[in-house]
């Protein structure tokens, strides 16, 4: 009877582990998960990811295509980042609304034919207000048509490896062969969020304003951020709700505690409210289990490389990528760090000139490398400074 009574147990556990996998990137996290049997997600899909790192903490179908809605727009708002990082577009530049993107239905500011509203307000009210008709009206302004931006989204999901993804359309109104998996939106979302943080500074924004400019005259219209998270979840950050009736409820959301950055999604949740809370469930399991263990910073400096006939001798190796992993909360958060230097380089090298690795472990087990590169450009010295050189070595007896 004993035996029976914890055979039973036993399947109960391998069955409620294979249907919720704690996880990392490449295999199950080597981390004890305390109560990690009893947490599950009321929603088709989920996912809980540390984006500095991209280790994943829990997983529940994250690979599944589904309908994602307005959380579309993440792709939307990081051409629109890309565009104005690359100098395309600027903020101030004025946009003219075409009867097409003013048509939009769903989630709106209620723009005209031929209204004009700067980058700035359009973006603002995409993540705040969650606008369709402003993501057309941007996705026309930078693609030329919505079409030609939606295979510039296309190309971007091909380029960050989101292989459940396709697009239809700029804001996330319900098409055909429109979906992706919560795997792919929290990689679209952490490369965002890594690549242009500055974007927080409207997704976590609760309310703001834009004002209405048509030939009637100006009006001013409120925004109120769709991410409820903003106001309840000490530490959110943002970033993208969405809805329709056949995608459900989904959202995308951030959130930073303690120097630790967490990305939470959600796809095909029963009810609006619920998507909320199964989102701060698994940010409040992230935050009381895990914490953050960082590599040295992008640029610290690691050690000196000889450069033989260089016009000076030798050069600091500075780290090229900061690593990060996560680890039990309460335990040492120090990795190990092996820096394996090349023996040396000839002239002339220039600054980033790879001159080895750092590779980092944590309980012995490898999380992580990172180039070392040199920290500035070597000329080649000239031949009577090199005669020189050889000379004070002789005398010094090197």
């Amino acid at each position: 009877m004993f035996f029976k009574k914890k055979l039973c147990i036993l399947v109960s556990m391998i069955l409620v582990l294979s249907h919720f996998n704690i996880l990392n990137a490449e295999e199950k996290a080597p981390l004890p998960a305390e109560g990690q049997s009893s947490l599950t997600v009321d929603a088709k899909s989920a996912i809980l990811i540390e984006p500095t790192s991209g280790k994943i903490i829990l997983e529940q179908n994250s690979h599944d295509r589904l309908a994602l809605a307005s959380v579309t727009k993440i792709m939307t708002i990081f051409l629109i980042y890309e565009a104005l990082d690359e100098g395309k577009i600027n903020w101030g530049d004025v946009v003219t609304v075409s009867e097409h993107a003013a048509s939009m239905g769903g989630s709106q500011i209620f723009l005209e034919p031929a209204e004009q509203q700067t980058v700035r307000d359009l973006t603002k009210s995409i993540l705040i207000a969650s606008a369709n008709d402003s993501s057309v009206a941007m996705a026309e302004f930078i693609g030329g048509s919505e079409e030609n931006f939606v295979n510039m989204m296309n190309a971007k999901a091909k380029a960050l490896n989101m292989s459940n993804t396709n697009f239809m359309n700029a804001c996330g109104l319900d098409a055909d062969e429109h979906y992706s998996s919560a795997y792919d939106i929290a990689l679209m979302t952490k490369e965002l969020i890594n690549c242009y943080p500055q974007v927080f500074e409207y997704s976590k924004t609760w309310q703001d304003s834009i004002t209405h400019k048509t030939a009637r005259g100006e009006s001013e219209f409120g925004l109120t951020n769709t991410n409820k998270l903003v106001k309840r979840y000490q530490g959110a950050t943002g970033l993208k709700t969405g809805s329709t009736s056949k995608a459900l409820y989904c959202l995308s959301a951030t959130a930073e505690r303690e120097g630790m950055s967490l990305i939470a999604v959600v796809l095909a949740a029963p009810d609006p409210n619920v998507r909320f809370q199964e989102v701060m469930k698994m940010f409040d399991y992230g935050f009381a289990t895990f914490a953050i263990a960082c590599g040295e910073k992008p640029g610290a400096v690691v050690g000196k490389i000889p450069v033989l006939t260089g016009k000076i001798g030798e050069v600091d190796v500075i780290v090229k990528d900061q690593v990060n992993t996560i680890v039990s909360k309460g335990k040492s958060k120090t990795l190990a760090s092996d820096i394996q230097i090349l023996p040396g380089l000839n002239a002339p090298v220039e600054k980033g000139t790879k001159a080895g690795e750092i590779v980092y472990s944590f309980n012995d087990k490898e999380v992580g490398r990172s180039d070392l590169v040199i920290a500035e450009d070597v000329a080649m010295a000239s031949n009577w400074e090199i005669l020189r050189k050889s000379l004070e070595n002789w005398f010094k007896g090197k």
